[in-house]
């Protein structure tokens, strides 16, 4: 137990900036955590957490909350709904996360197959 303890505060420390360009500036987590979700400039939801692979040590998914409206276009909901989200629909690089928001790179139609219920 205190083994896995020690390699998570280490991925911590790690992650709390991760370099997404060279000679780009840093992401936190803490920037990502309740940053605005958009795709198709509509924003969508709101990003609630991150789920990282504890194998791997590697960022897998985005805990997101995603808005009524967009709930019932994306899903059919009749509710707000938290869902995971993977990573590989976003934009690489500094793209992704900008000063507005997390940006998802595929389109409306195409998003719920990156999302899986929480």
């Amino acid at each position: 137990m205190q083994n896995w303890i020690s390699k998570l505060h280490s991925f911590i420390k790690a992650i709390k900036g991760i370099q997404v360009e060279k000679g780009v500036t840093e992401i936190s987590g803490i920037d990502i955590v309740n940053a605005d979700l958009f795709v198709e400039d509509k924003k969508i939801g709101k990003v609630k957490g991150v789920i990282i692979d504890p194998q791997k040590w590697s960022l897998t998914h985005l805990e997101v909350e995603l808005t009524k409206e967009a709930a019932a276009e994306i899903l059919g909901a009749n509710t707000a709904v938290r869902n995971r989200l993977a990573v590989s629909a976003l934009q690489k690089g500094k793209s992704c996360c900008t000063e507005k928001g997390v940006i998802i790179k595929v389109s409306l139609k195409q998003l719920p197959v990156y999302l899986r219920p929480v």
